[in-house]
């Protein structure tokens, strides 16, 4: 039987829906600051998302665009001046960066309840020791779908395959507070095809399209593809791949997400839900 197709665009609709709501019912609009520096094509297309879904969303979008050339001291002027500004509740700086700017730097000068991205590390702390914290929003998206099965995760062994500071040490630990077993696999792990397919959960965060083979990975098991890839197809243009084998792994899995469609959308849905987190946070609500 082929696998059960997780539908990011399905659940992370229902959970825009749900923000929507919440965000009516407030007595003030939650805004969000959304900072792009040069002119990288992928991430231009991801703020105008970002821009539509947080207006969708009934919160207000504060966008800042600056050029390639941008100082840094110039940057970081912009942060301190969003961490001040009252109407600002989360603040997103789009990586990646020009490679003039240190990165760390700048995301360690965001406020860490601003911290939308929950890349400062404050929140990553409060994450490692299962504390309440902004959660980095792909691996909270990636934990809905997870959950969105309906099984119980308590003694589940989960893979993950990457060990990024973005997605595979924040997604170690949601699943350790899920009460799975987890293994973290990267480069240097020995015999990568044998520890996937320990997995009842597996994540494949590395950048690699479809590295992961069908053949990796355990019958029935739960698979969660976060990467996009893109590569030449067979007419001669481009197209969109994950870091596994799709075609293959659908005769061997349980339940997987697509690329596009699986996790991708979830990534806004949550930006948004730490969006309002941080919000009502600020406000004691």
């Amino acid at each position: 039987m082929p696998a059960r197709i997780i539908d990011g665009k399905a659940v992370a609709a229902s959970l825009r829906a749900e923000l929507a709501r919440a965000v009516a019912a407030l007595a003030f609009k939650p805004g969000l600051a959304v900072v792009l520096v040069g002119d990288h094509p992928a991430s231009q297309v991801y703020v105008r998302s970002k821009h539509k879904a947080t207006l969708e969303a009934g919160m207000n979008s504060f966008e800042h665009r600056l050029p390639n050339e941008t100082a840094q001291a110039d940057l970081l002027a912009l942060v301190a001046k969003l961490n001040a500004d009252d109407a600002v509740d989360g603040i997103l700086v789009q990586l990646p960066l020009p490679k003039h700017i240190d990165a760390d730097a700048v995301l360690d000068a965001i406020a860490p309840a601003k911290d939308v991205d929950g890349f400062h590390a404050l929140n990553a702390g409060l994450l490692a020791t299962g504390r309440a914290a902004l959660v980095p929003c792909t691996p909270a998206g990636s934990m809905k779908l997870i959950r969105s099965l309906g099984e119980n995760l308590a003694g589940r062994h989960a893979v993950i395959v990457g060990r990024s500071n973005i997605v595979g040490k924040p997604m170690a630990a949601l699943l350790l507070a899920a009460d799975c077993t987890v293994t973290v696999a990267h480069s240097k792990s020995k015999d990568l095809p044998a520890l996937c397919r320990q997995a009842d959960i597996l994540v494949a965060a590395v950048g690699r399209a479809e590295m992961v083979k069908g053949d990796w990975i355990k019958p029935g098991a739960a698979v969660i593809d976060v990467g996009i890839n893109r590569v030449a197809a067979a007419d001669g243009k481009s197209k969109l791949v994950g870091d596994v084998a799709y075609a293959e792994a659908l005769d061997v899995a349980g339940a997987i997400t697509p690329v596009p469609g699986g996790v991708g959308p979830m990534t806004i849905a949550c930006l948004l839900a730490n969006t309002l987190q941080a919000a009502k946070a600020r406000r004691g609500v």
